[in-house]
């Protein structure tokens, strides 16, 4: 049973997920000494007291790691920084912005009357 298990959506397509699974890969790899291959659309990775795979559709991702003893007390700062990486990498392009109709008139806000004094 996987020690860290993600599963995201994503827009990226296959191919450039693809490319965003090995520039993390790079990454994780130089911070903690991952090495990697591709099977297919799955990355598989590994170190001593690591392993794990990185399985990719076109719009979704499936990461599953398992820790060996001495890096499940590491657990929680690991699993932050794959998250991290997956933030940068996989983040979802941001919703097209909807501007209101071109004859649509944009009235200014009134400020609420006040009451009159003494009145």
């Amino acid at each position: 049973m996987a020690d860290i298990e993600i599963t995201r959506v994503h827009n990226l397509g296959l191919e450039a997920a693809r490319k965003a699974a090995d520039r993390m890969a790079e990454r994780l790899g130089q911070r903690f000494g991952l090495t990697g291959s591709w099977r297919g659309n799955v990355l598989h990775f590994e170190r001593p007291g690591v392993t794990g795979s990185l399985a990719l559709t076109d719009k979704d991702l499936d990461l599953k790691v398992t820790l060996g003893m001495l890096l499940r007390m590491m657990k929680g700062s690991l699993e932050a920084a794959v998250q991290e990486e997956l933030d940068k990498l996989f983040a979802k392009a941001p919703a097209a912005s909807r501007a209101p109709p071109k004859d649509a008139a944009v009235k200014p806000k009134k400020a609420a009357s006040r009451p009159k004094k003494g009145g």
